[in-house]
């Protein structure tokens, strides 16, 4: 075979390659043109503060949408990420039948349906406290992003150099208080990557939503209370009929994706800050 034929094989394998990755992401560019396009022109200051209008009339807001994603995150995160750090950092030290079924387990968990973890977190927590809740949803979000800070705590500290520890055993430092003084700090930047990872993949979800937080039109505090997220705005209101609902959703979608865009950002450049310490 002559070098002019490799080089020109050489040459159309990049020039599919490149077609193919630009066939991948094509989806993913009309998607978010679409959802620019119709839903920047929406959010404004007033968009952002204001509460919803009853139905049929024009305008209104989606603040309780926001402060209601806010406390159903935050409600997550404090359930999952101080026990998925234990399991983690349990995982990582530990090596025997039980570890593997455990991670097992994780692995399953990170699997389920989110509709099935809704059904699990109702008959767990609506049920027996007698209604919808943001502390039932927040649960149903918590059990979706466990294994995963689970999955990400076990991998960053796989890879603190061993002859860390050894370091501070040689120095007298017992077990526990090298795992949470030196290990733990030491891949703390994995470790907060994989949470916001977690976040990203609770964010937008809606169907564990519709079984717990349910929604509610007004704003409100009460962790005991049904509450709204942007997901549960944007479902409800893009199969309603009025027009003006229409153009809420696509400006609650666009406040979504940027607070989803933002949120990966963050991500890559913690993970690429920490990735560049060893």
């Amino acid at each position: 075979m002559s070098l002019g034929i490799r080089i020109l094989k050489d040459r159309l394998m990049k020039v599919v390659i490149v077609l193919l990755a630009f066939a991948t992401l094509l989806p993913l560019i009309l998607l978010l043109f679409t959802i620019v396009k119709n839903g920047i022109g929406v959010v404004n200051l007033k968009f952002l503060i204001s509460l919803p209008k009853p139905p049929g009339e024009a305008g209104g807001g989606i603040l309780n949408s926001i402060v209601g994603t806010l406390m159903l995150i935050t409600i997550a995160s404090v359930i999952s990420v101080p026990f998925g750090i234990l399991v983690g950092i349990f995982l990582a030290e530990v090596r025997n039948r039980f570890t593997e079924l455990l991670r097992l387990l994780v692995n399953v968990l990170q699997g389920i349906p989110s509709i099935v973890i809704g059904i699990v977190a109702y008959f767990l927590v609506v049920k027996p406290l007698g209604g919808f809740s943001a502390l039932s949803g927040g649960v149903a979000l918590g059990l979706m992003m466990l294994p995963m800070v689970i999955k990400n705590t076990e991998e960053s500290l796989k890879l603190v150099p061993f002859y860390l520890k050894e370091a501070s055993f040689s120095l007298g430092v017992n077990y526990t208080r090298t795992i949470w003084k030196v290990v733990l700090p030491t891949g703390i930047g994995g470790v907060l990557s994989g949470i916001l990872v977690g976040l990203l993949r609770i964010t937008g979800e809606t169907a564990p939503l519709l079984l717990t937080a349910f929604g509610n039109p007004f704003l409100n505090l009460n962790p005991l209370k049904p509450v709204d997220a942007l997901p549960l705005l944007i479902f409800n209101y893009a199969m309603s009929p009025y027009q003006d609902w229409h153009r809420i959703a696509w400006g609650a979608s666009f406040v979504l994706i940027t607070i989803v865009f933002v949120l990966t950002l963050i991500a890559r450049g913690i993970n690429q800050i920490w990735k560049t310490r060893f």
